[in-house]
């Protein structure tokens, strides 16, 4: 089971819950986002962002709660720079020490155990979400350079092009860009087509077509893009019970 629905107070950001069935690799794409997450198994983690996808098994029963935060948001709710944290899943007392403990005391309150009538997953996420906002607002909000970048590498903007529309160097993007999203605006960009590509196919565009509409050189350069982003074809991925 899966379910997400836009997050309160925190534009662009997505919470959604899960219920893990243990039957096979669970298979994550990079985002460009990092995510603050609660596991009934492993507590309160922080997914950095991800350069590949990352490939793991579930375990049954397992409840998850996310607050998935947009690419350049993160940095200033978890207090790092988001490079920090890249292709990692730490625990989140590692970076808020005491508060995090605390904040986990009160998210497994809500949860309450397996099986528990009450909604968990609305209380649940409902904190997280509260917990984001104050850190946010403490920090002054997210850096705006993070969303005019990723808003322009995600309609499709050259890395040139985005850097002279925000008034930047080649040079003072990347570095502004490996702070908030992790990496390079160039390994941002392929990661934003990747996901605008798989997009359109899913809603049934072929894929020749969607290489055409999202800037590939062709079918075959979009296979390949995908196949290093993802780990597998774009085929595998359109194929809902392949992980």
């Amino acid at each position: 089971m899966y379910r997400e629905r836009e997050a309160v107070g925190i534009r662009g950001g997505v919470r959604w819950v899960s219920v893990s069935a243990g039957d096979g690799p669970v298979r994550v794409l990079p985002d460009g986002c990092l995510d603050l997450l609660w596991s009934s198994r492993a507590g309160l983690l922080v997914a950095g962002p991800d350069r590949v996808a990352q490939v793991g098994r579930s375990v049954p029963g397992e409840r998850w709660i996310g607050l998935r935060l947009p690419p350049g948001v993160g940095p200033a709710v978890f207090g790092v720079p988001a490079e920090e944290l890249r292709d990692r899943r730490v625990p989140l007392a590692d970076l808020w020490g005491r508060a995090a403990a605390d904040l986990a005391e009160r998210v497994e309150a809500a949860a309450g155990p397996a099986g528990s009538p009450t909604d968990w997953s609305a209380a649940g996420a409902t904190l997280l979400e509260e917990v984001a906002r104050a850190r946010l607002r403490a920090a002054g909000g997210p850096d705006p350079l993070g969303a005019r970048v990723a808003a322009r590498l995600a309609a499709g903007a050259t890395v040139a092009a985005t850097a002279a529309e925000v008034g930047l160097g080649a040079r003072a993007l990347h570095r502004r860009s490996r702070l908030l999203f992790g990496y390079g605006p160039k390994t941002l960009a392929r990661i934003l087509r990747m996901r605008r590509a798989l997009d359109l196919a899913r809603g049934g565009v072929p894929l020749a077509e969607v290489a055409a509409r999202t800037g590939y050189a062709d079918q075959a350069h979009l296979t390949r893009d995908v196949r290093e982003l993802a780990g597998v074809p774009p085929t595998r991925l359109l194929t809902p019970s392949v992980g």
